[in-house]
């Protein structure tokens, strides 16, 4: 499952604190999807966020095809006001420069999936034929109904819903290598 050249490109875009798993073991439920539908205040506004994504089933089946994906971790100071697109920018914006070098590197079927929703326009067609950045524009894997706190705790990954912004929190995204 571990590809040194994917591990030397990880290191390269910034990314030091990963671990490897199966695209099997990555745990997609209904639930995520529902919280996304009921609780999430941008529902519907997002070309890659529920409605306009494939159902849970296919999101499951979509992660069975991979044999190896990676789990990134980065660590950040809640303390902030900010919405999660400024602070995580540069991080997702290296994480899709790493998903070019990977495929370019030859695993053709890479793929990652952002830490935050897509912050690329200031107001989102809603429609992803007509995205204005389909070449950038990437769901998190929350919206494909990936239960992170499970995934990751089953990694040994540290991960707790925070009370205080003075806590750090810890984000995480995936990066598909196939």
């Amino acid at each position: 499952m571990e590809k040194p050249r994917v591990e030397d490109r990880l290191r390269e875009y910034g990314f030091d604190d990963f671990r490897w798993l199966s695209g099997k073991d990555i745990v997609v439920n209904q639930w995520v999807r529902f919280k996304c539908q009921l609780m999430c205040q941008r529902y519907g506004e997002s070309a890659v966020c529920p409605p306009s994504l494939p159902s849970i089933a296919a999101c499951r089946e979509f992660f069975a095809e991979y044999e190896s994906a990676v789990v990134l971790r980065k660590q950040k100071t809640a303390e902030h006001r900010e919405p999660d697109s400024v602070l995580f920018r540069e991080i997702d914006d290296n994480l899709l420069a790493l998903e070019r070098a990977v495929f370019l590197d030859g695993y053709y079927k890479a793929m990652a999936l952002p830490m935050t929703v897509c912050y690329l326009c200031r107001e989102c067609t809603g429609d992803r034929t007509t995205c204005r950045h389909k070449d950038k524009a990437r769901p998190n894997p929350e919206a494909l109904g990936v239960d992170v706190f499970a995934t990751v705790r089953a990694l040994g990954y540290p991960v707790e819903v925070l009370n205080d912004y003075g806590e750090t929190m810890n984000r995480y995204a995936l990066l598909l290598v196939e």
